[in-house]
């Protein structure tokens, strides 16, 4: 075996086979921890989530109504920037829980920019994937992601886990001083390539986001093809991302198009309370009927694939329902 086989072998155990022994490993010690369920905490509950028009904002919402109706404080969503936001204001204990991009997340744990230092973090659960979409007029002049050099790219809001994708993806494709970027979250992105204020947008969000729905009624538009970046993005920053497909039904285009995906993860403090923890997950699959109907991407929550949030591992809390729903 080549070394370069050997280290891909080495990553694939890493994110998808170890997260299978680990389910394993829960289930065969499921009768060995007490049948007692830890109360119910008392407080507010504050979910970090995301800007208006994307996915995290659905989701949250979603969630806090469901949490609502269990925990005696009040449970309510903070709009935020995105990923980068929700982890700093999980650190902070000014939210319970978040939802982030694992790319982000790992960069967090290591203390990579854009963070100075590791955070201690851990995983509830992996939600669904996150797909980069670059977003253009389809009677404007880019059609490919080298003709946005020289153009008016929006790449995310501050502290969006889109801005250090796109920015990562406008780098390898050799852009990164090429373009005149502005940093409009997806709503305002949408706005301004209405208006012809901007040539593109990128936007990384679960399908369909409801900005790109929402423009896609009034302005024709068209995603363009992230392929010839996929490559050297993951060599340069690693396997956390992932060749994917936009079905052409999702936003009614004409065509797929093929782009890159990141998971996507609720994440808390490791110091996290673990009953907090523990009716955080427990409560999340409780609510699933109920996400599903908020949004198309609440339907791939599942245990088996919940589990799977490398690099991060799962609360103590979020285990400990994994092992009771599994007796």
């Amino acid at each position: 075996m080549t070394r370069r086989r050997a280290r891909l072998w080495t990553r694939l155990w890493a994110r998808r086979l170890l997260p299978a022994v680990l389910l394993a490993a829960v289930l065969a010690v499921a009768g060995c921890g007490g049948a007692d369920v830890p109360a119910v905490p008392e407080g507010t509950v504050r979910i970090a989530t995301g800007a208006e028009g994307g996915v995290y904002e659905v989701y949250g919402s979603a969630y806090a109504g469901v949490l609502g109706e269990r925990f005696p404080g009040p449970a309510r969503v903070l709009p935020s920037g995105g990923s980068v936001d929700n982890i700093e204001l999980v650190m902070a204990g000014r939210a319970e829980t978040g939802f982030t991009l694992a790319d982000i997340a790992a960069d967090a744990l290591a203390g990579r920019e854009p963070f100075g230092a590791p955070r201690r973090l851990a995983a509830l659960a992996r939600l669904y994937d996150n797909y980069v979409q670059l977003v253009v007029r389809d009677d404007g002049p880019v059609r490919t992601v080298k003709d946005l050099k020289g153009r008016r790219v929006s790449v995310g809001g501050e502290g969006s886990g889109t801005a250090v994708a796109a920015e990562r993806i406008l780098r390898v494709a050799g852009l990164a001083d090429d373009v005149e970027l502005s940093r409009l979250d997806v709503g305002a992105s949408a706005r301004a390539l209405a208006a012809r204020q901007i040539d593109a947008f990128f936007w990384s969000g679960g399908l369909p986001s409801a900005a790109i729905t929402d423009l896609r009624r009034g302005t024709d538009m068209r995603l363009l093809d992230l392929g010839s970046t996929i490559e050297p993005l993951v060599r340069e920053y690693g396997d956390l991302y992932t060749r994917t497909t936009v079905p052409a039904s999702v936003y009614g285009l004409s065509n797929a198009v093929t782009t890159v995906s990141v998971p996507t993860y609720l994440v808390v403090r490791r110091d996290l309370p673990p009953a907090t923890a523990y009716w955080l997950t427990r409560l999340l699959f409780e609510g699933h009927p109920r996400l599903a109907e908020a949004h198309p991407e609440a339907r791939r929550l599942d245990p088996g694939s919940a589990i799977m949030t490398y690099p991060l591992e799962l609360h103590e809390g979020a285990v400990r329902w994994y092992r009771s729903a599994h007796r």
